[in-house]
């Protein structure tokens, strides 16, 4: 039995190809570079039972059109591109592993925060432009930091933050109150994480209930000391009112690695001085790829991985 690799980045990684391919050797990849939409999605998927897919959008036109697909295996943790229940419909089964790569993201949240708290990007900026500047800044240990969506990621960077001696205070519509206890963190309400957090951190899964999470209002609540950091996805927060709120400086500062439309094409957004921006790096670690990849390939096997039973 083949599989179709639909995922790039999978794809060309030398390492995971070798593993995959000693255990099908006529799985199929994806040589293009960039993720499969449309027609083309459905031309590569076709043909196979089983398919390893990342960025690419799952949907039930899909799934209608590749009628011999069963099992698709997820390689990374969201599954915000796959309509699961259209694949339940479609009798697809859905593999997914979470948590595989919650250190890379926690750590790239982690140098968000300390970036934002030491003006590292703009500074950086400014001496290559001539100037030499001590605005001061503050430091992680002495921060309240608020946690959106203490899942895996979220509870990696509690760990981390509760490491540099940093007030802890968490957000989460699910109870980890063990896991609250051992780490000496306080749950509250959102608003109230808002309103106390000298920086705010994004965590949750986008779904319905998460789109739009952060907007207008939501914004408004935050010190304007505060910084935001999104390292989870991109339409958790309205794009255009946080460019108000960082405009208008009623927030000090925002760190985003996911954007609602990606590449993102708001110049104004992007280019604001207290605005920083990555190109969706959080789990793209050589750790992290690795462990997202090995895990996509034990899903192709293993029925336990199926998304109804995690």
């Amino acid at each position: 039995m083949s599989v179709a690799v639909a995922s790039h980045s999978f794809s060309k990684n030398q390492t995971l190809r070798r593993e995959l391919l000693a255990r099908y050797p006529d799985a199929r990849f994806n040589e293009t570079g960039y993720p499969l939409t449309g027609a083309d999605l459905v031309s590569f998927l076709r043909g196979d039972e089983k398919a390893i897919t990342g960025l690419e959008a799952l949907d039930e036109r899909v799934f209608r059109a590749v009628p011999e697909l069963r099992i698709v295996s997820k390689y990374g943790v969201g599954l915000d591109m796959i309509d699961v229940d259209a694949a339940r419909r479609c009798g697809v089964s859905i593999r997914w592993t979470a948590g595989v790569n919650r250190q890379a993201v926690a750590e790239l949240t982690i140098c968000f925060m300390i970036a934002l708290c030491r003006s590292v990007v703009p500074l950086s900026r400014a001496i290559v432009n001539g100037r030499w500047m001590h605005p001061g800044g503050r430091q992680l240990s002495s921060a309240v930091i608020g946690i959106v969506g203490c899942g895996h990621v979220g509870q990696q960077v509690a760990r981390l933050c509760r490491g540099f001696g940093a007030t802890v205070l968490a957000h989460d519509i699910r109870s980890y109150d063990n896991f609250y206890r051992e780490q000496d963190i306080t749950p509250v309400a959102l608003d109230t994480l808002l309103s106390q957090a000298d920086i705010v951190t994004l965590h949750v899964p986008l779904d319905r209930s998460t789109r739009g999470l952060i907007g207008s209002r939501e914004l408004a609540l935050m010190k304007r000391s505060a910084f935001l950091v999104n390292t989870a996805r991109g339409s958790i927060v309205d794009e255009q009112a946080l460019k108000r709120a960082l405009a208008a400086k009623a927030v000090a500062g925002a760190a985003f690695d996911v954007f609602a439309e990606e590449p993102p094409t708001d110049l104004e957004l992007l280019t604001l001085p207290t605005f920083v921006g990555t190109p969706h790096i959080g789990g793209g670690t050589m750790e992290a790829v690795l462990a997202m990849g090995r895990a996509a390939i034990a899903g192709l096997d293993d029925p336990n991985r199926q998304i109804d039973d995690v």
